[in-house]
Formats: C-alpha cells, structure tokens, sequence
C-alpha cells in the first residue's frame, strides 16, 4: 500500500490521527480513544469530531475496535499504510552504530562467531528477537541432479552440491525406469528446484507434487518421489539460521499467552518456516517488512518480520533481520536493520 492507498485517506488530519494512533499504540500497547488521541497538540479536534475519523478509518480497513474497549488498534493494513508512507525513521543513535561496528570488524574472520554476535546485536539494540543466516557459502544449494539405471530395480543418483561438490547414492525403486523417464525426472528438477537450498528441495517438492497430480505420468511422479531420499542427508551440517533474543518477545502482552510462545518458539526450532521467509528477502532491494499475515504463516499474524540481505562484494550471501510484535517501533528497528546489512557489507568485502 503506497501513494494511492494514502491517496485514498479522507485528508491530512486523518493522515495525522492514524500517524499518532499508531505511535501512541506502538508506545503502550493499550487501544487508543478519541479522549487520548484529542490530547494531541497536532490534531487540535473536538473528541466528536475524532470519533467521526476514527470510524472512516474503521471502515477502510485501517484500524479495529477491540470488543472489550471503545478504543482503536491498528490492523496489519494500518501497519503496512504507516511504514510505507506515514512514520518518520530515526537512524541508530551513534553508540548503537559505533557497537555494531566494533563487533563485526572483531568477528569478520570467523563466520560463525559473526553470524551469532550480530544476531545477538540485533537483538539487544531492538529488544526484539534478531535473526541472521549462516553465509551462502557455508549453505548446500542443489545445482544438478542426475539419474543412471542400474540392475535390480536400483538408480544411481548423482547430486552436484553448491558449485562442485558431487555426492552419489543408490536408490531401490519397486520397479525398472527407462533411461528417457529417468532423463524427464532430472530435467523436471533441474528447472524447478536448482539453485535452491537443499533444506527447502525436499518440502517443496512434497507441495509440487500434489499440484501437479493430474498433469504428470506416474512413472515421473514415482521417480521425483523416490528422489527425495536421495536428497535427505544432503543438508549443511551447519545452522541454516541463528536466532538470539527470541525470549523478548515474551514482554508483550499479544505475544505472552503461554501457547502462542509455545508455538512460536517450535516453529522456531522447526527452522523451515523461519528459512523460507528469508529466503524470500534474499534478492530483495534493500529492507523487506512482513506484517502480520503477509509472512503467509498463520503463527505469525501478530508478528513483524523486519530483514535485510547482506552481500560480500556483488553477491547477497545472506539475510539478516529481527522479529517482533506487529506493533513495533518501525521508525527505529528499521534503520538498524538497514545499517547492519551495510555494515556487515562492508566488514565482508574489507
């Protein structure tokens, strides 16, 4: 939502009353009033007229009235119309800069010790949950597959890893293949899934397979499905992901009921869910903020995902962001994300 969504706000003022709305709530996590919100030396309205506004931005969408307050909250659109066009962001004070500095020049040579400190960065500077992944080069990304019939129902696979690593298995199958069915399958992964890294291959495979039940042979299906073992062990031995500071989240109230913590945290563990949203930022230009619901993952619908991917020279290696309440203080967790990446960057290629 951009120009044209705030386009679509009534007026200034009611651009004014969500900015302060959404801030006020951000502050203290309590739904806002008329009462409150006419306070502000900004908006110099009667509390009648306030509530006529408010209940506009109600009708677009843009905030909620909780059942228990006649009090507003913000909605995840409200969010995503406030950090793309309303909220003002303010670069890391320069203690903050000067710490992040100092301790990714000290781990620069170490990219374990690096990915842990600046995730742990992230965390302290935000009092969110800060997220990094291991650098690409210590990932295993599929680059080529192959398939070679053997006797006795068996298949030799041939698995390139990264850039040069092969790693060769034998499958037992219920049944022979034909050199071209076996030729059709690697060809059929080879243009979906290479370059993709392995521990996502197998769990999207599963999915691909299910939407393409009608429109592929069962000789086809047989051979990817069986593939999948081939596959399984062929995973870095490495963390995909390092997270630190997960147990903040447990100071806000939308997020400290016992089960969604529970949930939270084994999704967490879990990692793919976590991995497949970072790696929808990795060829992103520059920040990408996932509100609410548009991770696409249900446990997360009262979460912030804020990332960044860092880069050594001209090739992104890896993202790096924090995770938090959807009421965060983007206009400061922004800039730090930001800054981080550029810094990481920097530390990499010196």
């Amino acid at each position: 939502m951009s120009a044209e969504a705030i386009s679509s706000l009534p007026n200034d003022r009611a651009q004014h009353l969500l900015r302060v709305l959404i801030q006020r709530y951000i502050s203290d996590g309590q739904p806002v009033g008329s009462r409150t919100l006419s306070k502000d030396p900004g908006l110099d309205l009667s509390p009648a007229t306030i509530r006529n506004v408010m209940s506009d931005l109600e009708d677009m969408g843009l905030v909620s009235a909780p059942h228990t307050s006649a009090g507003r909250i913000p909605t995840a659109k409200g969010y995503r119309l406030f950090v793309d066009t309303l909220v003002r962001f303010r670069q890391p004070n320069d203690g903050d800069i000067d710490m992040l500095r100092t301790q990714i020049r000290r781990k620069a040579d170490d990219a374990g010790a690096l990915v842990a400190s600046v995730s742990s960065m992230l965390s302290e500077i935000t009092s969110l949950a800060g997220v990094v992944t291991v650098p690409r080069g210590q990932h295993t990304a599929l680059r080529q597959i192959e398939f070679l019939p053997l006797s006795e129902n068996r298949i030799l696979t041939i698995l390139v890893i990264n850039d040069r690593e092969v790693q060769n298995k034998i499958l037992h199958t219920d049944r022979d293949y034909s050199s071209s069915e076996l030729q059709q399958a690697a060809n059929f992964i080879n243009d979906h899934y290479a370059g993709i890294e392995m521990v996502h291959v197998r769990a999207r495979i599963i999915e691909d397979l299910d939407k393409t039940r009608h429109s592929m042979n069962q000789a086809m299906r047989e051979i990817i499905s069986v593939a999948q073992s081939a596959m399984e062990g062929a995973t870095s031995s490495t963390a995909d992901f390092v997270l630190a500071g997960e147990t903040n989240l447990m100071d806000f109230a939308e997020l400290s009921d016992v089960d969604t913590l529970r949930r939270l945290f084994e999704a967490f563990s879990h990692k793919r869910m976590m991995l497949d949203l970072l790696d929808r930022s990795i060829n992103a230009d520059g920040v990408q903020i996932f509100i609410g619901e548009e991770s696409g993952y249900k446990i997360l619908d009262n979460c912030s995902v804020v990332t960044a991917p860092y880069h050594f020279d001209d090739d992104t290696i890896g993202v790096l962001g924090v995770i938090g309440p959807t009421r965060m203080a983007y206009d400061r967790v922004v800039p730090v994300v930001d800054i981080t990446a550029r810094l990481l960057r920097k530390a990499l290629t010196q």
